[in-house]
């Protein structure tokens, strides 16, 4: 008999001892390690300062597995972080998602959240839009001052969706391979922000949030709202 794929599923202690990390850290773990290296030869102080930052950076580019739940109607959360701020936004108009204000939910990143990203709705990329920043503190006012990728998804179900990567204060650096036209699936891996940050997601009208200030989102799992819901309210209206 075929065994289910969720016996596979690793719940050891190695888990989280020894989570996998993502490619984009693989370098800079090589070079603290280098640093660490050199520094033991000379100090035992700083051997200890270079072993810390090893032990950070690793820490801080662990890339875990998520159960992705399977409805194509979630709209997941893009960010491991905290739900800091829900409102009415005028989306940015290079991601063709119309002029009026849509619900933006906002979820803040400190350093020790998985910075991973991944796809709220499976879709088709429709626009990309890069920006670069300054070194300026993220916060939830309206600012352009921070870098960011600003991406729209054209989903499954022909709604479009924004979401935003916004660079911090620290070491500012956007990781966003995607390609306009490319087709993700919800949960997908599709980037990272290193050191602190934020994500935006950007709701079409209609859809509301089934999230609240100051709740813990994980990303790939968390839900920010459920486009089921829109239709369900349409239904108890014609009924």
């Amino acid at each position: 008999m075929k065994k289910s794929s969720q016996n596979n599923v690793d719940l050891s202690w190695k888990r989280y001892i020894f989570p996998a990390i993502h490619p984009e850290g693989l370098k800079i773990l090589l070079c603290f390690v280098g640093l660490f290296l050199l520094l033991g030869i000379t100090s035992t102080i700083l051997a200890w300062m270079g072993f810390v930052l090893c032990v950070f950076t690793f820490y801080f580019f662990r890339n875990p597995d998520r159960a992705i739940p399977q409805k194509e109607s979630y709209v997941l959360s893009p960010a491991d972080g905290v739900v800091s701020n829900i409102k009415p936004v005028i989306p940015p108009k290079e991601l063709d998602l119309g002029d009026k204000p849509l619900t933006r939910i906002s979820i803040f990143m400190s350093v020790f959240n998985v910075h991973v990203n991944r796809t709220p709705m499976s879709g088709t990329v429709h626009k990309l839009n890069y920006r670069s920043g300054k070194f300026v503190n993220i916060s939830d006012k309206d600012s352009e001052d921070n870098e960011r990728q600003e991406i729209s998804l054209i989903t499954t179900s022909g709604k479009k969706i924004g979401v935003i990567q916004i660079a911090g204060l620290v070491a500012r650096r956007i990781y966003c391979p995607l390609k306009e036209g490319q087709k993700l699936k919800a949960g997908e891996r599709f980037g990272m922000i290193r050191f602190g940050s934020r994500l935006d997601v950007f709701l079409p009208e209609g859809i509301e949030p089934k999230v609240v200030l100051g709740q813990i989102a994980v990303a790939g799992e968390t839900i920010l709202a459920d486009f089921d819901g829109e239709q369900n309210k349409i239904e108890g209206v014609i009924k």
